[in-house]
């Protein structure tokens, strides 16, 4: 039996954008896992999508202050959250309650997966702060 790569690649790309319907994003290893191993992607999305995308008791808002929690405290990749985060926002969730939500990590995780998470939210957005005035060494933004 031969596979014809067209057929093959043209219904990863169906997949793939599917994918960018239901969750608003993509991430850079769906793409790779499309192209170069699509039944593992396809088994790992269905329970991503059972997990976090169908519909069942809590809401799509509620989850993705969940996965932003979860994202944070096990520190993962800044852009992750972040597309987790600009999710948030498209479905109508506060700057301010999804902060309350990385807030949550702190007495958990600690201050270090805190700032990742609050890192994140602090650049999608644009969040500034206040300077002091009076001299004081520079502290930066926590992250490594």
């Amino acid at each position: 039996m031969t596979i014809d790569l067209n057929d093959q690649t043209a219904e990863a790309q169906t997949y793939i954008d599917d994918m960018a319907r239901k969750r608003g994003y993509v991430l850079d290893y769906h793409k790779v896992m499309a192209k170069h191993d699509f039944p593992v992607l396809q088994a790992a999305n269905h329970v991503v999508s059972a997990a976090y995308l169908d519909e069942r008791t809590l809401d799509r808002k509620t989850k993705e202050l969940i996965f932003i929690v979860s994202l944070t405290v096990m520190r993962a990749s800044k852009g992750h959250i972040q597309s987790h985060i600009r999710v948030a926002l498209d479905l109508g969730l506060t700057p301010t309650e999804i902060l309350e939500a990385i807030e949550i990590s702190l007495p958990e995780a600690g201050v270090v997966a805190f700032q990742a998470g609050f890192e994140a939210w602090r650049e999608v957005v644009g969040a500034d702060g206040i300077e002091p005035s009076v001299a004081v060494h520079e502290g930066g933004n926590g992250a490594g």
